[in-house]
């Protein structure tokens, strides 16, 4: 039998009011144990709480019986609205544990039972991941679509159409000899061709979107360039604190410093690093340089405050000139931004920039995006259709289609591995 789990479902106390949520099959049980009968289903109901083994009194509280399968979790359910404050919550905590069946569940429980019965995809599931941890509003947007359904939608879609082109292909397979399955020109049947390219098309559409990682984890700016650039001074003009030391020094930055900030609602990463160059540094300041060619290669964007044409090309690059208030800095082209990051002149230029450039990187306000598990998944369709309309052999073609199937079915979770399931739920909050 499913063990029965309990958890405060709502933000540490001292608070206004403190949610525990109860599921599985004792929560009737626990609820009948503590208020002494049960509520009517899905109707609040005020009630006095008594701890079963004493009958000490706990709380005057709303209490909710939800019965299942109709609940979050797929299950009987319960919650308790209790006064908010430490020693109520933990008496009613002490007082469950106490009832028979009923334990503390592990962090992300509610939301794996609420997968395993079905109430939502995995999909589903990381979007509810993400949309726990987000921090701007255009984080939430994204996640809300994700976590409602959007992309399970589309893809059960998919599945649709897959499984009626592998239909056809099969009564080709089977009545090979019938006149009206094919066009008796091809070993495939007619317009099964067509139809591969058509779905493969709508898998395209997805997979050219911005992805989710840039969005999640904030779009990644990395200044680069020689010592004394004026990279650490812009640094902290762009995050809006002294966060990295500032000095005449050459290598004064030896490490690689990030900091996350929003612009705007759009999530930045903001990396400085030491200064390139080839002579004269230490052993310590060499092990930062090294640093600082890594994280270029990690690199959204770069802002390059070196001499101009000399940056890498690895990822995109923008010329920046930081020291326009320096008469004796070197200067770069009219193509490149001018700014003076000590005195600020030409900063709101570089934010308003950055702001549009990382948009156009980032998915549009509201519009799902795929994370590198969905777009590997569905990159392996788009491969398995494209395989199967290029194979003139009908039973390898239907293999293709099955291996599409199964790459769909992964990514809303109908084949998963328990390992990237733990994962995945073990980064839930106790109580969600």
């Amino acid at each position: 039998m499913t063990d029965t789990i309990f958890a405060l479902s709502s933000g540490p106390p001292p608070a206004g009011i403190a949610v525990i949520r109860i599921s599985g099959p004792q929560a009737g049980a626990a609820l009948t144990a503590l208020t002494g009968k049960r509520p009517t289903p899905r109707r609040a109901t005020l009630a006095t709480l008594a701890d079963p083994q004493d009958g000490t009194h706990l709380d005057r509280t709303m209490v909710l019986w939800l019965p299942g399968p109709g609940t979050a979790t797929g299950e009987d359910s319960a919650e308790l609205h209790l006064h908010g404050g430490r020693a109520v919550v933990a008496a009613v905590e002490a007082a469950l544990t106490h009832i028979p069946g009923l334990r503390r569940a592990q962090p992300g429980e509610f939301t794996r039972r609420a997968f395993a019965n079905g109430r939502i995809d995995l999909a589903e599931a990381e979007g509810l991941a993400d949309l726990l941890s987000a921090e701007t509003e255009l984080q939430r947007r994204t996640a809300l679509a994700m976590a409602e359904g959007v992309l399970s939608r589309e893809v059960e879609g998919w599945r649709t159409t897959l499984l009626q082109l592998s239909a056809r292909l099969e009564a080709a397979l089977d009545f090979s000899d019938e006149d009206d399955v094919g066009d008796g020109e091809e070993t495939l049947p007619t317009g099964f061709t067509a139809g591969c390219t058509t779905l493969a098309q709508s898998l395209e559409a997805w997979l050219t979107r911005p992805r989710a990682e840039p969005l999640k984890h904030g779009f990644r700016v990395v200044l680069a360039g020689p010592p004394n650039a004026g990279k650490s001074t812009l640094f902290n003009a762009l995050v809006e604190q002294e966060a990295a030391i500032t000095a005449a020094e050459p290598g004064t930055t030896r490490d690689v410093l990030t900091h996350a900030c929003a612009l705007d609602g759009v999530p930045f990463v903001f990396v400085d690093t030491a200064g390139l160059r080839d002579e004269g540094a230490g052993e310590i300041e060499r092990i930062g340089i090294a640093r600082a060619r890594a994280a270029a290669e990690d690199a959204d964007l770069i802002l390059w405050l070196g001499p101009e044409g000399e940056g890498p090309d690895s990822r995109p690059l923008w010329e920046v000139s930081a020291r326009a208030d320096d008469e004796t800095a070197a200067r770069k082209s009219a193509k490149a931004l001018h700014l003076s990051a000590r005195t600020g002149e030409g900063l709101p230029t570089l934010r308003e920039a950055l702001i549009a450039h990382a948009r156009q990187s980032l998915p549009a306000p509201g519009q799902a995006a795929l994370n590198q598990r969905q777009h590997t998944l569905l990159s392996d369709v788009a491969e398995s259709l494209h395989h199967a309309t290029t194979e003139p052999d009908p039973l390898l073609a239907a293999e293709n289609l099955r291996l599409a199937r199964r790459a769909l079915d992964a990514l809303i979770g109908r084949t998963s591995t328990e390992d990237m399931l733990d994962t995945l739920f073990g980064k839930f909050c106790i109580g969600k």
